[in-house]
């Protein structure tokens, strides 16, 4: 059940990392884009690429290490979201959509790493 679980959130975590690459790669370069856009590209890769070697941790320290960064990196991404609707560097409907999603892989991921960190104690 629980690899199940890890198959279907990290294909979900991958795929917010594909929407925020698709749905911000076309803005035109500024300075102020260039930077934004490399900070979120690299936290909401960063939640995928981590989700998924946390799923492959070897013993339940390894996991809660990897979940700690995930949920760093996943905050970073909500804060980076945050900026880029607040500049209004892409339409409201587009940071609506990722900003929803972002903030429930927060959440999802907090909550799992409260439970890992009985588990790894």
């Amino acid at each position: 059940m629980e690899n199940k679980y890890n198959q279907i959130f990290a294909s979900r975590t991958k795929a917010l990392a594909v929407k925020v690459i698709n749905n911000l790669s076309d803005v035109p370069y500024s300075d102020k884009v260039s930077v934004i856009r490399k900070q979120i590209f690299r936290s909401t890769t960063s939640v995928a690429a981590n989700y998924r070697a946390m799923c492959r941790a070897r013993s339940d320290k390894e996991k809660y290490a990897k979940i700690c960064i995930v949920v760093e990196e996943a905050d970073e991404s909500v804060f980076w979201l945050e900026i880029i609707e607040e500049i209004n560097m892409v339409s409201k409907e587009i940071t609506e959509g990722l900003m929803k999603e972002a903030l429930e892989i927060l959440k999802v991921t907090s909550a799992y790493k409260s439970r890992l960190k009985i588990k790894a104690e």
